[in-house]
């Protein structure tokens, strides 16, 4: 089933009005990230690609066709290749960073697809992620709840995963100072 995340023109209405309420601070300093060859995994519609910093080059990565065909405007020059997380089509220790927003809720095997980030990375590369996760308590059992209904409504989305969890799993460090923390969401820096 094509949910949201599928859907350019719906996805970035809603990122619209996240990054309205304050989610652009969070977007900025994700971008802020990049360096050398930076792989923008799942890029989306490209909205990370304007906040490049003068001298990253960014190679855009993305599982669906029309996000790309939307990405192409946001990021006129830069290379788009239509992949999944769990399976880049690209040597191992290519990258010299990586930005991570808003992926591993939707990619099918988050570890598999670290993994594959792990590998792609050159040693003491830096990957800057930004992510919903799953809330203690009551919160949490209510994102359990709600999860099979919105995986459907987004095409993907799971809230309620444990990433960092499996960020730490798949053999990646996080830097602790980099760490910061909103409600649901989650932003770090972590090296390989």
């Amino acid at each position: 089933m094509r949910g949201v995340e599928q859907i350019p023109w719906l996805y970035d209405l809603g990122l619209a009005w996240s990054e309205a309420l304050g989610f652009r601070r969070w977007r900025t300093w994700l971008a802020a990230g990049a360096r050398g060859l930076t792989l923008d995994l799942g890029t989306g519609t490209g909205r990370n690609l304007r906040h490049l910093p003068p001298g990253a080059r960014a190679i855009a990565v993305d599982p669906h066709r029309a996000n790309l065909a939307r990405a192409r405007t946001r990021g006129p020059g830069v290379p788009l290749v239509l992949a999944r997380a769990e399976a880049l089509p690209f040597r191992d220790g290519a990258f010299d960073s990586a930005l991570c927003g808003l992926v591993l809720c939707s990619v099918e095997d988050p570890a598999l697809a670290l993994g594959e980030l792990r590998r792609v990375l050159r040693p003491g590369g830096a990957v800057r992620l930004v992510e919903h996760v799953r809330s203690p308590g009551l919160a949490g059992r209510l994102q359990d709840l709600v999860q099979p209904a919105w995986t459907r409504f987004t095409g993907g989305c799971h809230p309620n995963r444990e990433t960092e969890r499996t960020v730490r799993a798949a053999g990646f460090r996080i830097d602790a100072a980099s760490r910061r923390t909103h409600r649901t969401l989650r932003r770090l820096e972590m090296r390989r």
